[in-house]
């Protein structure tokens, strides 16, 4: 932040919180509203907790001069997606008990609950606690869940990612107790040194902070989109190391060409005993450089776009005290889930189970599940849901389950590489629609590729209510990113790996009109595509859009006019 910029309302809000408290505990116990003070309800988040409103009553409570329907959703912190059975049935508990009877499985790996009044948010977070589950630091201007490659088939190296992440997740956890004071003792914890924060401070980061661990090939995390990634090098069978990407962030603003989304850098190497410190310093630097005056500009990609990639590296190598050895070899082949059945080196079985849009309604089929009490429960960033460490003599009682809930259909090729955000109703920026519309759209897509022989061909689509892209669009073969209520923005061109950003194709295309842009293009490539050429690859070898040229960024408002 420049000495003539003065900082964001925010740094001021969190500078005064005294470590995040603010008046949420008081906020808690007035009766004459649904809702929290403006600057709790930026400090909520920092518990993990969002205020919300349900949009579709908006201008009927309007009309009536009511209190708008606040509700609140609040988010688990699960490094690496892993619940226990048991941690599966007390989430579900709080689902029924004190939300609105769903799930919502995240891009991040975890679980969100909505629907929650205030009168209940107390009851929810403390039915988690019991269960060993937190809400902390799963939004707010902090590191935020850590995810990580889902292959438990594979046990031994997802054990080591796995355990990345929780190691991750822990160590950048903030250290302040308001957590516990306001949700769980319900008074502040006394005794002990003065509070601190060793590595955020009193004002924390200046914006939210995002890392992913993959495994190659499987790049599920889409490691290239977060903050900070650690690509895991495999050799003989073993994690040396891992390649550190820095700068990946996917969110933008309509009609500001200064916001953008961007894939990370490939930096340098580390040792699996380094990776913990890289990631702490990489936070430092942000912290230490990140715009804390423009919260748009906020991010790692930014202040990696200001001070240049060379310079950022030097300060991080600085604060290491070492420099990061070279990258090493590595290659990504897909950023899907593979679905069904699969058994792992160790002779367990693994079920992967379509969720679509990670939204689970119907809640009697895995709860069958989860009572059998064996295994665990992994959720995908592509919010599926694997149930994981199936003992073989059990593997057949779980099919039947699966198949008495209707939990094993099939999935086309197109829909079960589908990602939404949540967007309307509760989402407050939500331009338009994505979780309850992308289902009907995949269902008309699904029509014009079975008309060409494609229908169970692999394809990536992602559709985001706004252009914060929750979902990451930018990544996907198909983006679509609302604009306004019933249009979007609709992107081709991404690479099936995760490692390249699509570009703009058609702006301001509804239902019909992005089925109309589409149907052409699914047949041209099922007559013309070359022996295992992606659709993404496709789009760009016939030039309906034109390659990427600015390396790991784009513009989108300034993309070149798309080919008719």
């Amino acid at each position: 932040m420049s000495a003539d910029r003065p900082p964001s309302p925010n740094e001021a809000i969190k500078t005064n919180s005294r470590f995040l408290r603010g008046t949420i505990a008081d906020g808690l116990t007035r009766v004459e509203t649904g809702s929290l003070s403006d600057d709790d309800q930026q400090l909520t988040k920092f518990h993990g907790i969002y205020v919300q409103d349900d949009r579709d009553l908006r201008a009927e409570r309007g009309r009536k001069k009511m209190e708008k329907a606040f509700i609140f959703m609040a988010r688990l912190r699960v490094p690496g997606g892993v619940l226990t059975p048991q941690q599966w049935l007390a989430a579900e508990r709080v689902a029924l008990e004190r939300g609105n009877a769903t799930l919502r499985l995240t891009t991040r790996q975890t679980i969100q609950f909505h629907g929650i009044i205030k009168t209940n948010l107390r009851h929810a977070i403390r039915g988690l606690n019991d269960a060993m589950l937190d809400t902390i630091a799963a939004c707010g201007d902090v590191n935020r869940n850590v995810i990580a490659r889902v292959n438990p088939w594979q046990s031994r190296a997802h054990g080591k990612v796995s355990g990345l992440a929780r190691a991750l997740g822990a160590h950048l956890l903030p250290k302040s107790h308001a957590w516990h004071e306001i949700w769980i003792d319900g008074e502040k914890i006394t005794g002990g040194e003065e509070e601190d924060e060793p590595i955020y401070g009193r004002t924390y980061m200046p914006r939210k902070f995002k890392i992913a661990v993959a495994l190659p090939p499987h790049n599920d995390v889409d490691v290239f989109a977060h903050d900070l990634g650690f690509i895991a090098i495999e050799e003989a069978g073993r994690i040396v190391g891992y390649n550190v990407v820095a700068g990946g962030g996917m969110g933008m603003t309509h009609g500001e060409p200064d916001t953008f989304p961007r894939t990370g850098d490939v930096i340098g190497f580390c040792s699996p005993d380094q990776a913990v410190d890289v990631a702490e310093k990489v936070v430092t630097v942000q912290r230490d450089f990140g715009d804390r005056s423009d919260r748009k500009h906020a991010r790692l990609k930014y202040t990696i776009e200001r001070i240049g990639l060379d310079a950022f590296r030097v300060e991080l190598e600085q604060r290491l005290g070492h420099k990061l050895a070279p990258a090493r070899d590595f290659a990504f082949t897909d950023n899907g889930d593979r679905l069904g059945w699969v058994q792992g080196d160790d002779d367990a079985w693994h079920y992967t189970l379509f969720v679509e849009n990670g939204r689970v309604r119907d809640l009697a089929g895995l709860h069958a599940i989860a009572e059998l009490g064996i295994g665990r429960f992994i959720i995908t960033p592509n919010q599926n849901l694997v149930l994981a460490d199936i003992p073989a003599d059990r593997k057949a009682e779980v099919s039947t389950l699966l198949r008495t809930h209707r939990l094993d259909a099939p999935v086309g090729g197109l829909r079960r590489n589908a990602l939404a955000c949540v967007a309307l109703p509760t989402c407050g920026l939500a331009l338009a629609e994505s979780e309850r519309y992308l289902p009907d759209l995949l269902t008309l897509l699904e029509n014009e590729l079975e008309r060409v022989g494609l229908a169970d061909d692999d394809i990536t689509i992602r559709m985001t209510g706004c252009p914060n892209g929750c979902a990451r669009p930018y990544l996907a073969e198909i983006g679509l990113v609302g604009r306004s209520p019933g249009l979007y923005n609709l992107y081709l061109g991404g690479a099936f790996d995760g490692a390249r950003m699509n570009k703009l194709y058609r702006r301001d295309v509804g239902g019909d009109a992005i089925v109309a842009a589409l149907a052409p293009l699914f047949r041209d490539y099922a007559e013309h595509r070359t022996p295992g050429e992606r659709f993404g690859d496709y789009a760009i070898r016939a030039g309906h859009i034109r390659p990427t040229t600015a390396g790991n960024t784009f513009h989108a408002d300034l993309a070149p006019e798309p080919r008719s």
